[in-house]
């Protein structure tokens, strides 16, 4: 890791500022509270403390989940129209897309799923898989009535199928 200078009351470090400048002007509110620390090899230098407001992670998220966006389009642009309902070629952008919703809402603590992501996944779908249907018939459970003949039918011809072999049986032992 390659030091740098501590940051004092009020002062940012260099990568903090490019962050700020990457995120954007309006991104990054700093407080100018720093503790203080003494010459114990346990204590850590100042730590700049993050003003975070609701309002503010809100604007941040919208702000990211824009650019998650846009890396999944541009990832798509390389998918062809007959590749698109194919789950190997979509799964790695569309992997990707739900990643990047799910990473950063942890990261700003936002909670996921959220409406915006949700936003974001169905524009996908509405955009891109709009064709996209099941190869094969999905199977559910029959009827009730159907359902139930088919578990009554050999409890019920269990006892039928014991009288018969008792019944053989008993018949052969007089033959003999």
């Amino acid at each position: 890791m390659a030091p740098h200078a501590p940051t004092g009351s009020g002062r940012l470090s260099r990568r903090l500022l490019l962050l700020c400048a990457f995120l954007g002007t309006g991104l990054c509110h700093v407080g100018a509270e720093a503790e203080s620390f003494g010459q114990d090899a346990r204590t850590s230098p100042p730590v700049t403390v993050f003003n975070w407001t609701a309002q503010l992670v809100e604007e941040t998220y919208t702000n990211i989940t824009q650019k998650c966006w846009e890396f999944f389009v541009d990832l798509m642009r390389n998918v062809t129209a007959p590749e698109l309902c194919e789950w190997k070629v979509i799964s790695r952008p569309y992997s990707l897309l739900q990643a990047c919703l799910e990473g950063w809402a942890d990261h700003l603590r936002y909670g996921y799923p959220n409406a915006l992501a949700e936003q974001y996944i169905f524009q996908s779908h509405h955009r891109y898989f709009p064709n996209c249907t099941l190869q094969h018939q999905v199977y559910s459970d029959p009827p009730e009535d159907v359902l139930l003949a088919m578990i009554i039918a050999p409890i019920c011809l269990i006892p039928f199928l014991v009288t018969l072999v008792i019944w053989r049986s008993k018949d052969s032992k007089a033959q003999a």
